[in-house]
């Protein structure tokens, strides 16, 4: 007889998980064995208890058969580490300016610090993670970009746009039955290439800071995945914001691309890249409130799910 106490739940509480256990299994069934790309950012990335949490979520979807990919930014982290050195930081249309200079320090703070971290986080629950650049491999390659302010193009220094994603370092990592997680720093190619073209893979042997949020779409679409998340500091999105009353469960890509002039501006890239993945193939794409503890198990294994949803127009009309 064994007589060592155990903890003990109410037959409710018990009742409880059971059927929340339950509500899951049509998901898992839907999505094991399938590429899920996850952006991790936002408040979730400073916060240790919703660090901890996430990296619980990508274990959990691990062990059920789902594929997890992270691909994360990190501006908080980068934000401190320029004040921390002394250089100052300039914007042009609320967007950094990158110098040779940041771009040091980008590159040491997103591959070398919070990939590192998160790497760490989730090997903490056995030895899972491994972590990349979008340098390594030619995983990303991304040309120079500017922006537009007032009229005027305007240079951004050592900023990019992803413009190709080879998959295979990827692909390799999952295939050994391991977790990727990405920084999104890029190797600088040729401008103006074609398909076809050679100077498409020719470096400059500059590398960019890019997107997190286009990175992550980039890489959904090439990897043929069955979902995007982004994870981020809002319920999702609003049709009317700031009215809270007014937050859209779900919407097509079609009424997505006709709302996405009309957005407010920090929610633009994370809406585009959402729309982009979509429109690449990604069977669904999400905006997650990502200061929600587990917020992706929410969104994944309820029926409700929570957040914003972005699908196909078939989706819907068919």
């Amino acid at each position: 007889m064994n007589t060592q106490t155990r903890e003990t739940t109410s037959m409710s509480a018990a009742q409880d998980k059971a059927a929340t256990l339950i509500e899951a299994l049509p998901w898992i069934q839907r999505f094991a064995g399938t590429t899920m790309v996850i952006k991790y950012g936002g408040n979730a990335m400073v916060n240790d208890d919703l660090r901890r949490a996430f990296a619980e979520d990508i274990v959990f979807l691990h062990h059920v058969g789902i594929h997890p990919v992270v691909v994360h930014g990190g501006g908080p982290q980068i934000n401190s580490m320029l004040g921390r050195l002394g250089i100052e930081s300039e914007f042009k249309g609320g967007l950094r300016v990158t110098t040779p200079e940041a771009m040091d320090v980008v590159r040491m703070v997103l591959t070398g610090q919070v990939g590192r971290e998160l790497v760490g986080l989730i090997n903490s629950h056995g030895p899972y993670a491994v972590g990349m650049s979008g340098e390594d491999g030619g995983l990303l390659r991304a040309v120079r970009t500017g922006t537009v302010v007032d009229g005027e193009e305007v240079d951004l220094g050592l900023v990019g746009e992803v413009v190709g994603v080879d998959p295979t370092g990827i692909l390799d990592i999952l295939d050994a039955g391991r977790i990727p997680v990405i920084s999104t720093v890029a190797p600088e190619i040729l401008d103006g290439a074609t398909a076809g073209d050679a100077t498409q893979f020719q470096p400059t042997g500059q590398v960019l800071n890019v997107n997190a949020d286009t990175a992550a779409a980039a890489v959904a679409s090439a990897l043929g995945a069955s979902k995007l998340v982004i994870l981020t500091d809002v319920e999702g999105l609003y049709a009317n914001w700031p009215d809270k009353s007014s937050l859209i469960s779900s919407l097509t890509a079609s009424e997505l691309r006709e709302m996405l002039p009309r957005l407010e501006s920090g929610m633009i890239p994370k809406m585009a890249a959402c729309l982009k993945a979509v429109d690449e193939g990604v069977e669904q794409a999400h905006i997650v409130d990502g200061r929600l503890p587990h917020s992706m198990l929410l969104e994944t294994f309820t029926t409700a799910g929570i957040g914003t949803q972005v699908v196909p127009d078939e989706e819907i009309n068919g």
